[in-house]
């Protein structure tokens, strides 16, 4: 990693949550839905604090009200929810936005936005998987098991929402530096 990142706390959280894994960024995303008891889509600085230490991130009080400083553009003393995960993803080219996009539109095969186990038939082979094979799991618990993935550790409904299937992916986005790689990857792996 290029840069000194101890000057840019958002960076320093995007590393912390990425070195979650591909879904560090998805949640974190959960764990300030679950903080939003008002519905209100929006946190101030305390729900905010307590958010980043209840998902375990490490920062100096002084950072934290940098990062919130940041992403408070209008002052109003609290942050948009959306325009906070959309600022902590790592920046993602429009063709990789793009290649993600058409992805979810194939799986999300009755056109609901949402994708669910009923989706997943006929698209999602399960015939390979160990634990079907093995009969430790039937088709249903297969499809949940991968529609997990990208849903959240906190909130697993079963479906999965575009912003969430983004989430992962650019999780998975900022690993790969080539976009021609990310795009044959993601083409490939849903069969684009």
């Amino acid at each position: 990693m290029a840069g000194d990142q101890s000057s840019d706390p958002l960076e320093e959280l995007r590393q912390q949550c990425l070195a979650r894994g591909a879904a560090g960024i998805k949640g974190l995303g959960r764990t300030f839905r679950i903080m939003d008891d008002d519905g209100s889509k929006s946190l101030d600085f305390q729900e905010f604090q307590k958010g980043l230490e209840t998902y375990g991130v490490s920062m100096s009080k002084d950072k934290i009200l940098k990062i919130f400083g940041m992403l408070d553009r209008d002052g109003s003393g609290t942050i948009d929810f959306n325009e906070f995960l959309e600022s902590l993803r790592p920046p993602m080219s429009n063709v990789r936005k793009q290649v993600i996009s058409q992805a979810f539109k194939k799986l999300d095969r009755t056109g609901d936005h949402v994708v669910t186990v009923e989706d997943l038939r006929g698209i999602y082979n399960c015939q390979h998987h160990p634990k079907f094979k093995s009969g430790e799991w039937s088709e249903e618990q297969v499809f949940r098991s991968f529609l997990d993935n990208f849903d959240s550790p906190y909130e697993k409904d079963g479906k999965v929402t575009l912003e969430e299937f983004v989430n992962y992916y650019s999780g998975v986005s900022a690993s790969i530096d080539s976009d021609d790689y990310f795009v044959t990857m993601i083409q490939n792996a849903w069969k684009l």
